[in-house]
């Protein structure tokens, strides 16, 4: 896992407020508010290192770097959240100690693609189109789909985040298109073991209903399970070859498939719901047939990724009429008796990543969950590493609280703590089947927990954005790929 410095003039902020989105779903303008937080929490990096007799590289990589991010956002955040630090976490690390943490934190979602084979050379729309838009692309690789390769995901969650397990969750399209096949797959999560670890990584194999006869979904869900040991399923209601999608619980493609996989003895699907392609309607990025599926087949268990959000629609109080958005996740479970004991988990992958520079925003959404799925079927997600390193939503998400106001006024539960370790990484172990215990006395002194230390000596993280910033890298990506999911 090789690390790479940058100039100290390409710094960027530790904690990413940016108009960044995936690749899925059309990057929100940066606001004046957000913008002014990004200037003049520089201005104060700039500012406090001086005073402190650091470079402005060693105070942005410490949690005093990151805790003054967060407080200047707090300054311009109305009510509902906000993230509980003092001010003096800006200049002394031990009040910044709410930054760090030594929870078990599991993520359920990650990405890479691999580079041993040319999948991006071919006239048909693939995920190089959009990842050739970003700024990582320019990472100074040779081939530049290098840099979101298996050694710069390796760096960016094992090395520069917190992260002890994650997910590798599979990506759209055939075969012939696809950015990681399940064998790619799989030899990560070997060079992984090879280190020594315990398992520190899990894999998903994707199934497309839509794309494949009832025998041929039959028999890649049967290899995926014998021949390469996956730990759940990746379904993309969204996404088909014909640009239509599919409907969970529809017989003939989403339930006949979700109920072939419960026959090899893999219960768990993780389900692509939320954050809609740009400029390609599609009515199955919403949650309407969550509910129903999961009342039909109540022994499967549902890992809802994205937990329905819509960039564009701004969450606010629990609306039971809604059609989009997590209101929509929470009225399908409602409707059909799926209830915080229930078989469906919302995920927060590339929610709490868009919402984490709107307290506001971020204290409805995890208020609504917490109050109507509860505290034990939220799970821990980044979407890394199309967004970067996760960290800077780690330590966002370890200083964040729900106010009191907000409590009072909507019944939301508070934040606590215990909370957290539930979310970042105990809830998903419990669906996983690992004993958070076990695993980390096995980490304790493995080769990923030695090479960390190493690392620690002399960090290089880049704080970069890996996804289109603006409207127009958006639409350039659309009008490559046509449609598709990352």
């Amino acid at each position: 896992m090789g690390k790479k410095s940058l100039p100290d003039e390409e710094l960027r902020l530790p904690i990413k407020l940016d108009s960044t989105s995936n690749g899925e779903y059309e990057p929100q303008p940066l606001t004046e508010r957000l913008q002014w937080v990004n200037r003049t929490a520089l201005q104060r990096a700039d500012e406090t290192s001086r005073r402190l007799g650091m470079s402005r590289r060693a105070f942005l990589r410490s949690s005093c770097g990151a805790a003054t991010v967060l407080l200047t956002l707090n300054e311009v955040t109305a009510c509902g959240g906000r993230y509980a630090l003092p001010e003096e976490a800006q200049t002394e690390p031990e009040a910044a100690s709410a930054l760090e943490g030594r929870e078990f934190l599991f993520d359920v979602q990650t990405h890479h693609v691999s580079i041993d084979r040319p999948w991006w050379q071919t006239s048909r729309p693939t995920l190089a189109n959009f990842l050739l838009t970003t700024p990582q692309a320019k990472c100074g690789r040779s081939n530049q789909l290098e840099c979101f390769d298996r050694d710069i995901f390796l760096k960016e969650v094992f090395l520069d985040s917190d992260t002890q397990v994650a997910v590798l969750s599979a990506l759209w399209g055939t075969d012939d298109i696809a950015g990681i096949h399940i064998d790619e797959a799989a030899l990560t999560r070997e060079r992984v073991a090879r280190m020594e670890g315990s398992p520190r990584l899990r894999i998903h194999g994707t199934v497309l209903p839509k794309d494949e006869t009832h025998e041929q979904i039959r028999d890649r869900m049967h290899a995926l399970v014998d021949r390469w040991k996956i730990d759940a399923f990746k379904l993309f209601p969204i996404w088909s070859s014909d640009g239509k999608g599919y409907r969970l619980d529809d017989p003939a493609t989403g339930l006949f498939t979700i109920r072939e996989g419960l026959r090899t003895g893999v219960k768990i699907f993780a389900v692509h719901k939320g954050l809609p392609l740009a400029g390609i309607p599609n009515a199955y990025t919403g949650c309407a047939d969550v509910g129903p599926a999961a009342k039909a087949a109540p022994e499967a268990t549902f890992l809802i990724y994205h937990s329905g959000y819509e960039p564009s629609l701004r969450e606010g109080p629990y609306n039971p009429r809604a059609e989009k958005g997590v209101d929509a996740l929470i009225r399908s479970l409602e409707e059909n008796g799926i209830g915080k004991r229930g078989n469906v988990y919302a995920e927060l992958g590339g929610v709490w990543r868009e919402t984490m520079k709107d307290p506001e925003q971020a204290a409805h959404v995890l208020g609504k969950l917490l109050k109507h799925l509860g505290e034990d079927r939220i799970l821990w997600g980044t979407d890394a590493i199309w967004y970067g390193s996760p960290q800077d939503q780690i330590q966002a998400f370890r200083a964040f609280e729900i106010t009191p106001e907000f409590q009072e006024r909507y019944g939301y539960p508070a934040l606590t703590r215990r909370i957290k370790r539930k979310i970042l990484g105990l809830n998903g172990a419990r669906v996983y089947g690992l004993d958070p215990d076990e695993v980390q006395t096995a980490h304790r002194n493995d080769a990923v927990t030695r090479e960390r230390e190493e690392y620690k000596n002399d960090p290089q993280p880049s704080f970069q954005t890996y996804g289109p910033r603006t409207k127009r890298e958006l639409l350039g990506l659309v009008r490559d790929r046509g449609s598709g999911d990352i």
